[in-house]
């Protein structure tokens, strides 16, 4: 894998790394402050509003 070195966008440190963005030290930083539990997250099934008629070519007969 390849590293590149670059300045952090958020703390203008110099670091080397695989990918640009925060460096190592600064997203731990932001998953210990930012970071939470992950949640589940029911879905919901598509109801159309009441004013959404079907397409009439959908609804032609033969």
């Amino acid at each position: 894998m390849e590293t590149s070195s670059f300045v952090c966008p958020r703390c203008d440190s110099e670091v080397t790394e695989e990918f640009y963005g925060p460096c190592g030290r600064c997203r731990g930083e932001l998953r210990a402050t930012l970071g939470g539990d992950q949640q589940a997250v029911a879905r919901v099934e598509y109801e159309p509003k009441m004013n959404v008629t079907p397409n009439a070519v959908a609804l032609k007969d033969d």
